[in-house]
């Protein structure tokens, strides 16, 4: 959904046989990037001749069954992605293809990379095999070493529209109120799109507590606290929503007073 015109580029990059040795994909938490490069990564492991991904070849088989020998996802390890995982991707990168003419490596969370593992890349950016494409998926590429980011093809990826946002979440659910609010904790976000339509009936519950947060007593007030312990993996988010109802309001009761 959305950046289309990052579709065009990387479709036209495989259709034209132009395809880089390095790529960084980066741009908002939850817009779709990761999604982007694997859907780029099958498109250049295809065998086919003519439309890429054919989902025929064996290559394409493999991919969609996470069993392609020449796809790899770098992951990070605990808190980051340690230099002992890119030592290894190195070691990985000196063997040819299996099943395709590339190989490609994706590495999530790059900017989770230290600085030891990024400067231990910069051997391989630099003096790439041919046969090799690397993405590098980041949310905040300004914890990238600039060495990186130059040896690197910067595909920037915007949030999408609310129409984009509107349109996949009443797909998903066509009985969801999608208010201004709603849109706000969004934020062009898919994974927030996804939060929204899973914990609509809780984000209900917070609304209605919040909007009328002046005239509820101490027991509905601890039965809230119970509501955001019983969902605490998702606490953030769910208190990033807080803070827009609250803003809200405000804004609400200063335009009131004038």
């Amino acid at each position: 959904i959305g950046n289309d015109e990052n579709k065009k580029l990387l479709k036209n990059a495989v259709r034209n046989s132009n395809i880089l040795h390095s790529y960084l994909f980066f741009g908002t938490k939850g817009i779709g990037k990761n999604f982007f490069a694997k859907e780029f990564s099958k498109m250049v492991l295809c065998n086919s001749k003519n439309e890429k991904p054919c989902n025929k070849c064996k290559s394409c088989i493999e991919f969609d069954s996470n069993n392609n020998p020449d796809f790899f996802v770098i992951e990070p390890d605990g808190s980051s992605i340690k230099i002992e995982q890119i030592r290894q991707m190195q070691k990985s990168i000196l063997e040819k293809p299996i099943e395709s003419h590339k190989k490609v490596y994706i590495i999530n969370d790059a900017e989770t990379m230290t600085k030891e593992a990024q400067n231990c890349m910069l051997k391989t950016l630099e003096e790439p095999q041919d046969f090799i494409v690397i993405i590098l998926i980041a949310s905040n590429e300004n914890n990238i070493l600039p060495t990186v980011k130059s040896r690197c093809t910067k595909v920037f990826f915007r949030n999408l529209d609310d129409a984009d946002i509107i349109k996949y979440i009443n797909e998903e659910n066509s009985e969801i109120n999608i208010n201004k609010d709603i849109l706000k904790l969004c934020n062009g976000s898919i994974i927030k799109a996804e939060f929204v339509i899973q914990k609509i009936d809780i984000l209900d519950k917070i609304k209605n507590f919040v909007m009328n947060i002046d005239k509820q007593n101490e027991l509905v007030f601890f039965q809230n606290n119970e509501l955001f312990y019983n969902n605490k993996d998702e606490i953030i988010l769910l208190l990033e929503y807080v803070n827009i109802l609250l803003f809200e309001k405000i804004k609400s009761k200063l335009g009131n007073i004038n």
